[in-house]
């Protein structure tokens, strides 16, 4: 959890809220096909349970109120990869920084798949 105190009050936010600001951050990038799984249990639950996973393929840690995350992603054939991770980084470091109001310690994007 982070806790994001100013002069209005104090505002708590989960691992879940920040993996789905993420989530829905790098789903609207160009290149981007989808999200992977990054756990057994998101396996289990989107695989064979065919159920939805809220922030799939997100990984999220957090050390001294600064974010630490983790992408597992499926790429679109044709696009430069290389040029679709950074553009990945930084609109997650803007999302995170604008929208949750937390400093972003590392954003590490894996392409695990690419899409034709």
């Amino acid at each position: 959890m982070v806790v994001n105190e100013n002069y209005l009050g104090k505002i708590v936010m989960t691992d879940n809220y920040i993996k789905e600001v993420v989530s829905k951050t790098v789903t609207e990038c160009f290149g981007v096909a989808g999200m992977k799984y990054t756990s057994p249990k998101e396996f289990l639950f989107s695989r064979i349970l065919k159920m939805e996973v809220p922030g799939m393929g997100v990984d999220v840690k957090i050390i001294d109120n600064e974010v630490r995350v983790i992408l597992h992603i499926t790429a679109a054939y044709g696009t430069n990869i290389a040029v679709v991770v950074e553009s990945i980084k930084n609109k997650v470091r803007f999302a995170l920084t604008e929208t949750v109001g937390i400093g972003v310690h590392s954003v590490c994007v894996f392409v695990d798949d690419i899409k034709i």
